[in-house]
């Protein structure tokens, strides 16, 4: 097994190619397309890097590995799928996702079942990947949709959890839940003390390289917000507290008008353009929490 880290620093995302290195079976985890949107442009680069150096390794790309909905940068899975005939995954719990922003967003016409994808996946499923197999572990809490992938001793979490002086993620999304986080986060702290955390995000300081990996037993004794010790109780009283004081991230409306649908843009207009809506007299959180009529 190899695992490549490749890192994305306008939204500090880890993208990860992971490679069965006597097959070259190959699977891409959270791939990030980068968007500007003051200037509305779209930029392959990161993934045209990412694509290059599987090309020259000889790996072939066979899944595209969501481990959520992200709401803080676009998926590139469309494009790899496009690019290399990959299939993309995510949790069976996109469908919420889909049925949820398609809503928020107005986009009637939008299939809220998951077929943009190649596969829904829940617990216990397995992907074969050459000589390798990469068991799905469900860990909701912070969207409905959040799964793990566990190969050998390693594990990809997503936003679960972040680096020790980072914590773990937000429950405040639709669909999240603190105590289901907290229920998570202790399932991959039970996966083994020596078990690999590769995290989906990292947001060094100024000068300081970011860091992609941690095993369970440091996460376990020096993560700022559950611990060995921490109680279900106190943690799901402090995530609630800390929600509550976040804004929403920068990119929340392009990316999920996108990662809803696998990583594709919405059709373009009669002009060829293709646009991505914004509300313009309600706030997004407001069109979030209003029930359908």
């Amino acid at each position: 097994m190899e695992i490549a880290p490749f890192y994305e620093p306008e939204s500090g995302t880890w993208t990860y190619l992971l490679s069965d290195t006597r097959t070259g079976s190959s699977a891409l985890i959270d791939p990030v397309w980068v968007y500007d949107p003051v200037s509305g442009t779209a930029d392959s680069a990161f993934t045209d890097h990412i694509l290059e150096h599987a090309r020259q390794r000889g790996l072939t790309i066979e899944w595209v590995l969501e481990t959520h909905a992200h709401a803080d940068h676009l998926t590139a899975a469309g494009e790899v799928r496009r690019r290399t005939g990959a299939r993309i995954a995510c949790g069976k719990g996109i469908c919420f996702v889909q049925e949820t922003f398609a809503r928020v967003f107005g986009i009637e016409e939008m299939a809220i079942d998951g077929r943009q994808f190649d596969r829904l996946l829940g617990e216990g499923d397995v992907i074969d990947l050459g000589d390798l197999e990469i068991r799905v572990i469900e860990t909701p809490g912070h969207t409905s949709d959040s799964v793990t992938y566990l190969v050998g001793d390693a594990a990809f979490v997503g936003d679960t959890l972040f680096a020790p002086n980072y914590g773990t993620a937000r429950c405040d999304f639709p669909g999240g839940d603190a105590g289901q986080l907290y229920d998570s986060i202790c399932r991959i702290y039970g996966l083994g003390d020596d078990t690999r955390i590769y995290l989906c995000h990292d947001y060094p300081a100024a000068g300081e390289q970011p860091s992609c990996q941690i095993s369970v037993a440091e996460s376990r004794a020096t993560n700022i917000h559950i611990r060995s010790e921490s109680t279900r109780d106190k943690y799901v009283a402090m995530r609630k507290a800390r929600d509550a004081q976040l804004g929403l991230p920068r990119l929340i409306m392009p990316s999920l008008q996108v990662n809803i649908r696998a990583g594709e843009a919405p059709a373009a207009d009669d002009n060829g353009v293709i646009y991505l809506k914004t509300p313009f007299n309600r706030a997004i959180a407001d069109l979030i929490n209003t029930e359908s009529e």
